[in-house]
């Protein structure tokens, strides 16, 4: 057996799923994990936690990989992309297509652990939202939006799963990650513009246009909204809202790097999302912690 090349292979693979790159996992995790401590009032089961933490982990990647086989002749003129493991040919598309076969299938052999009916069904959407983004960049003029729903469809599945039902909070709370979604890949989007409009993809940030910045900004500031309405609602608390006030503080951050859009500073702000959701999180779970308490 060549375990060199086996190594190689695995090497090749890992990096498809963008393993060595995490900041898609944790964008997928964080509002996953608001959805399951704002369901179960922040008491959510541990072996429903690790199934949808795993079931990101494992959805995120057979999303990359669908999306570097829709764009394997796009990336070939794209500087970021031209040498990534389908585009160069180190990976074939057979090879590409069974990878994302097994690891949807496994997301979804998580999902029947559960045993929840509800869940299972849920999870057909789920898979069709993952395999289909990577081509509404040919048509839609914002495919970002799109995205945060299939970023973002942990979220009803999460409340499924702790109530049996999808209430409205759970689709609000939808929306808000689908205005997450648009304002940090418009970011990401702002580094590959010139490049997008040579291939003709579309992205917010061509859409935007002169007004990409203040769009950014513009859906920062109404997914804070929608989340200071839920926790309006539901009548949280203050470690709730500072995680919030948190959050719109690093979105000010982000202002700052992305205002003369250089292209690495606005990759740079894509990256640092990862602290948004983290703040928003930590508050939920502070909340609920030391429900009944102020600080």
């Amino acid at each position: 057996m060549n375990w060199p090349l086996i190594k190689e292979k695995l090497n090749l693979y890992e990096r498809l799923m963008r393993l060595d790159k995490p900041i898609g996992i944790l964008l997928l995790l964080w509002p996953t994990l608001w959805a399951l401590w704002l369901s179960s009032n922040g008491q959510p089961g541990w072996v429903v936690v690790w199934i949808f933490t795993l079931g990101t982990v494992l959805m995120r990647s057979a999303g990359c990989v669908i999306n570097d086989y829709a764009d394997r002749d796009f990336d070939r003129h794209v500087e970021r992309t031209k040498d990534r493991p389908l585009t160069s040919g180190k990976v074939t598309t057979k090879e590409a297509l069974a990878l994302f076969a097994i690891l949807s299938l496994s997301a979804f052999a998580l999902v029947l652990m559960l045993g929840n009916t509800l869940v299972i069904w849920m999870s057909v959407p789920a898979i069709f939202l993952a395999i289909s983004y990577p081509f509404t960049k040919r048509f839609l003029a914002i495919p970002q939006a799109y995205l945060g729903i299939a970023f973002g469809f942990g979220i009803p599945m999460a409340y499924a799963a702790e109530l049996n039902t999808v209430p409205a909070e759970a689709w609000l709370l939808l929306l808000a990650n689908v205005f997450w979604a648009v304002a940090y890949d418009t970011e990401y989007a702002m580094v590959d513009r010139e490049d997008d409009l040579k291939i003709g993809i579309k992205t917010a940030a061509i859409t935007f246009g002169r007004f990409d910045v203040a769009a950014v900004m513009a859906c920062y500031a109404i997914t804070l909204g929608i989340l200071g309405w839920i926790g309006y609602a539901r009548h949280l608390g203050g470690f709730y809202f500072a995680g919030l006030a948190c959050a719109a503080a690093i979105m000010g951050v982000h202002f700052t790097w992305i205002r003369e859009r250089e292209r690495m500073r606005c990759f740079k702000a894509f990256l640092h999302n990862n602290y948004v959701g983290l703040v928003i999180f930590v508050g939920i779970v502070l909340d609920f912690l030391f429900a009944g308490r102020s600080f």
